[in-house]
């Protein structure tokens, strides 16, 4: 695809942007009380925001205009923060972090694959150096300490002698078995043979007869593979079945491939290019514009002190360096517009005073009565919904008035490379230069107002000099304050060796390199049935894997994102073994470039013991998780830490350790800090559920795999291993028997069966169902009354209970007081 096809991609998302930004207001702003009715309204807004996301994201990763990519990378942010404040706002009204969008999804005329969720390519390409660094000083480092990674995933034991020699001797006793049965099979097949022609007595004369036979033979062979190949093409017509070569890569899909390499490339030096003419601009600038700027603004500030003289009869007060220098008084206004500005603050000054002394006076005469009536209103506003305000949409409204003003109608005809823009850069950097000769003329200024001031009245100036230093001792006295409060318990060290430390004791380990897209699933397509006839349905994978993305790794990724999104510091995953918990939060590093913390009861134990060596370990995780951000803080078996009763085999383990310290160090996270603390449970039962909640702040239940999940599975699973899918291999009935297996299990028997020598022998035997099927009969599923027992579980959980209120007749609101009371 041309840069014209992606600038015309952009020009229409912008359109869509635009006129989504004009409808939100005017629906968000009335007073609803029809549930239904809002969250179509908001769902409505979520979709199309999220395929507006999707163009966005692939523009900016495309495109190669420098200026351009600024502009989108603003408007980008600002839709990716309005989707998790819309998701937040459905989450606040269905009381559930899953939602299903059906029918809203049909009158769209949208597939549900298009409701999926990308991660920004920027996440990584942004740091790619930066994370390719950090991974060889890891792998130098566990090399040095003798944890290497690569000799843990593959273990070479050594064996006696004695034992290798029987081995050797088995194997080869084994061969001459292989040898010698073959050797008497085909003497059998001779005298076999023998006894045949035997009992004949003569050799078939009928060469006729003969070839009769054979002829029949061939006819038959052949008109089963037409009817197979008409059978083929029939269900590839119907759909039924893939085209032929479909799941081998094209050659077009390849050329497309090199472009966008060819790209990506273009787009760097196109930065480089752009970053190189803000400077080479700028002092080309100075040179040329610079003496011109610096008379003008001599001249408007003389003018000023020459006007406020006659007006006022006095000189007025040059405003200070730290309020902005003359910059305050001339922001895009004339001397005239000026002038009129202080007649009217000094006006507005003279009634304000008169207004907050009459307040005052009126104030202590209020009733109890009407302090009740005030209550009694507001309560009846509360039962009306209201959209909460949003901090995007302002950033988002910025990006399309600049767009609409810059870019919207701009003839680029002359650039048809996509370079920057000479003159857009002289506009920014004639402000920059401005702003900076500002400052020297403001000092210069100030001399010559004092010298103006000393030859006409001296008091003034003896007074303001009086006030300004009062001012500045007080703003002194409060830095020192701030600075007091601070503690590093580290200060005399470096982070590369608090990292080194962290590495070297297990806590700071290597992420596995797994891609979220890994996490394969299907869509739930009767959640929306099933919701109407009042059944809770249990997530699909991909609902799982899309919460993953808006909780996770879209936050961590984009700071701009974190720092104004609703704030998730916390996540739990909770489901039964094998549905892939461990594998989701190292595909939250991987997609993000996080470091991962291990802060499992079994990795810290025996670790930094007593009180200070607790503080002093979490310390030194969250110094290096704040300087190296963003990271990932991760807690396997969270449940051992909010035990209610800690088994005797684990006392010695103390699992208890970071009870009472997580809490404390989630208030000490800010919105500035991207680390995120997940936690990973198979028996969240066994835990103190109020401590247990309060620690994390989005619970995510994570299910065994569905029909259609598994049937997916055990597709892209074969294939992976290198099967290959035929018609002998019915994966619908492996699917529907294999009910309950995990994903883990289907990896594990894939693996089993799927050998080098049995992939070898495809060709000649195709792969059945029966093969998996009896790998898998060894392995104990997940049973539907232990989903049952997590679904249970999280009914007692705040969000849990707000929701079975709600389902049964209860007010929302009494649902969030008794949450916030047993909290």
């Amino acid at each position: 695809m041309s840069n014209t096809m992606y600038n015309k991609m952009w020009h229409q998302t912008q359109e869509a942007l635009g006129a989504l930004l004009d409808k939100e207001p005017q629906k968000m702003v009335e007073p609803q009380r029809n549930q239904v009715f809002i969250f179509q309204t908001l769902a409505t807004f979520y979709i199309k925001y999220v395929q507006i996301f999707r163009n966005l994201e692939n523009v900016y990763d495309q495109i190669v205009h420098p200026q351009k990519r600024i502009l989108i990378r603003k408007v980008l942010d600002g839709v990716m923060g309005r989707i998790l404040e819309l998701k937040n706002e459905m989450v606040e009204l269905e009381l559930t972090e899953f939602h299903y969008f059906d029918d809203i999804l049909q009158d769209l005329k949208l597939a549900p694959q298009q409701l999926d969720i990308p991660i920004p390519k920027y996440f990584l390409k942004e740091k790619l150096e930066v994370i390719k660094g950090r991974e060889k000083i890891l792998a130098q480092i566990l090399a040095d300490s003798g944890i290497d990674t690569s000799d843990m995933k593959y273990p070479v034991k050594s064996i006696p002698l004695d034992q290798a020699v029987k081995l050797i001797q088995i194997a080869e006793r084994a061969r001459q078995g292989r040898l010698r049965a073959l050797f008497m099979k085909q003497i059998y097949l001779q005298e076999y043979r023998a006894k045949q022609s035997k009992t004949l007595g003569k050799k078939v004369t009928d060469t006729w007869a003969a070839a009769l036979c054979i002829q029949k033979v061939w006819r038959r062979f052949r008109q089963c593979k037409t009817t197979e190949k008409l059978r083929e093409e029939e269900m590839i017509f119907l759909g039924m079945n893939p085209p032929p070569l479909f799941n081998e890569v094209s050659a077009t899909v390849i050329q497309a491939e090199k472009v966008d390499r060819l790209r990506n490339e273009v787009q760097m030096k196109h930065e480089e290019d752009y970053r190189d003419a803000l400077v080479t601009i700028k002092n080309d600038l100075k040179l040329i514009e610079g003496l011109d700027i610096k008379e003008n603004l001599q001249d408007q500030i003389r003018h000023w002190f020459i006007e406020c003289r006659n007006l006022t009869g006095t000189f007025p007060d040059y405003p200070d360096i730290e309020e902005g220098g003359s910059a305050i008084i001339f922001s895009n206004k004339t001397i005239q517009q000026v002038i009129e500005d202080i007649i009217a603050n000094q006006e507005e000054e003279e009634k304000n005073e008169k207004k907050k002394k009459k307040k005052k006076e009126k104030q202590p005469k209020k009733t109890k009565k009407q302090k009740k009536g005030t209550k009694g209103k507001n309560k009846e506003e509360d039962e009306k919904w209201k959209m909460s305000p949003s901090l995007f949409l302002p950033a988002m409204k910025e990006g399309c008035n600049t767009y609409k003003e810059i870019w919207m109608n701009k003839d680029e005809s002359w650039n048809f490379s996509q370079d920057f823009d000479p003159e857009l850069i002289k506009e920014e950097k004639r402000k920059e230069l401005e702003s900076e000769i500002r400052v020297q003329v403001d000092e210069l200024m100030r001399q010559e107002l004092k010298n103006l001031k000393l030859a006409v009245d001296r008091e003034r100036e003896h007074s303001a000099k009086v006030g300004k230093k009062k001012k500045k001792g007080k703003k002194g006295k409060k830095k020192e304050k701030k600075t007091k409060k601070d503690k590093d318990l580290t200060a005399d060290r470096t982070i590369e060796s608090l990292y080194k430390e962290l590495v070297e004791e297990g806590l700071l380990i290597q992420a596995l390199k797994v891609n979220l897209s890994d996490y394969i699933g299907e869509y739930s397509y009767l959640g929306t049935t099933l919701r109407q006839v009042s059944i809770e349905p249990m997530p699909s994978l991909l609902d799982v894997r899309q919460l993953i993305t808006l909780y996770g790794i879209w936050p961590l990724g984009s700071a701009a994102v974190h720092e104004k999104a609703p704030l998730v510091k916390s996540l739990l995953l909770a489901g039964p073994s094998g549905v892939g918990k461990k594998m989701l939060v190292h595909a939250i590093c991987t997609e993000t470039g996080a470091n991962l913390f291990n802060l499992s009861s079994s990795n810290i134990a025996g670790k930094y013991p007593g009180k200070n060596g607790l503080q002093m370990m979490l310390h030194a995780v969250f110094k290096v998780a704040r300087q190296l951000q963003p990271s990932v803080v991760w807690i396997e078996d969270t449940e051992k830490t909010f035990y209610k009763k800690v088994p005797n085999a684990e006392k010695m383990n103390e699992p208890k350790r970071l009870k009472r310290h997580l809490p404390q160090i989630l208030k000490l996270l800010k919105p500035d800090d991207r680390i995120l603390i997940v936690g990973t449970t198979r028996r969240p039962f066994d835990a103190e559920l109020q401590s247990f909640c309060k620690v994390y702040q989005k619970i995510i239940l994570v299910p065994r795999p569905d029909y259609a999940s598994r049937y997916v599975l055990w597709k892209q699973i074969i294939e992976r291993n290198g099967g290959v899918l035929t018609s002998a291999l019915n994966v619908s009935c492996l699917a529907k028997v294999t009910d309950g297996f995990t994903q883990g299990h289907i990896v594990k028997v894939v693996k089993a069966v799927l050998t080098d020598q049995r992939i070898r022998r495809q060709i000649h035997k195709p792969l059945t169902a029966v093969e998996f099927i009896t790998a898998i009969t060894s392995m104990n599923p997940v049973y539907k009354e232990e989903e049952e027992s997590f679904k249970n579980w999280y009914a007692k959980t705040p969000l849990g209970k707000k929701r079975a209120l709600a389902i049964t007749g209860g007010s929302t609101e009494k649902a969030k007081d008794k949450g916030k009371r047993k909290e």
